[in-house]
């Protein structure tokens, strides 16, 4: 049966061209979602304990200017928090909560497209495979006999398309909900900042 030549193959069907197109879409926010996660990340608590000193000595302009300058989103919750300190403490809880959902939407940016991308490209393979098979029982009909060895090469290119389409999805559905398990760590970092904040702050 000779070696498969998968150049070929992808040069022949549709299917693969769109199943390489979802791994680099994929790996794409793969990388963008890590960097974004690595800057995100970070407790409140050292953050909080700096502010809470500066605050004791009123230095409070002190404080926000050290908040803004945290990249972690709970030091963004703690500074949007810092910035309405002389609010109520029920408006303060309200806005405290928008800037989490704010957040917390910048965190889940993207992870739609690689769980999508986790649940499509195995049915995309196994359409490219089904295409594929159709296409090698045709050529058995047009050959006209020759057994199993006319269709054999046609099946096992068909079956690459299952392959790619596996290939593709796995390491999707793996990193999205190892994503997912990173956006509920920094909710609920940003939480505990709020939380945490407020008693700092002293808000009634």
């Amino acid at each position: 049966m000779g070696e498969v030549n998968f150049i070929a193959i992808l040069r022949d069907s549709f299917t693969l061209i769109i199943l390489l197109f979802c791994s680099v879409l994929s790996i794409t926010f793969m990388i963008e979602r890590w960097l974004y996660f690595r800057r995100s990340q970070g407790h409140g608590d050292p953050i909080l304990a700096h502010i809470q000193k500066l605050l004791e000595t009123g230095k409070a302009a002190e404080a926000q200017a050290y908040a803004a300058r945290q990249r972690s989103a709970a030091g963004q919750v703690i500074h949007y928090g810092l910035l309405h300190s002389g609010r109520s403490r029920r408006d303060l809880e309200e806005l405290l909560h928008t800037k989490r959902l704010e957040e917390r939407m910048k965190l889940e940016r993207f992870l739609g497209v690689l769980g999508t991308l986790g649940n499509i490209a195995p049915f995309i393979g196994l359409f490219g495979t089904v295409v594929g098979i159709i296409k090698a029982f045709r050529d058995l009909a047009l050959a006209g006999g020759g057994g199993p060895s006319v269709v054999a090469k046609g099946i096992a290119e068909a079956l690459v398309a299952t392959a790619a389409g596996l290939v593709v999805a796995i390491p999707a559905v793996i990193i999205y909900n190892y994503y997912m398990r990173k956006v509920k760590t920094v909710s609920t970092d940003m939480e505990v900042a709020s939380a945490r904040l407020l008693v700092i702050l002293g808000a009634k």
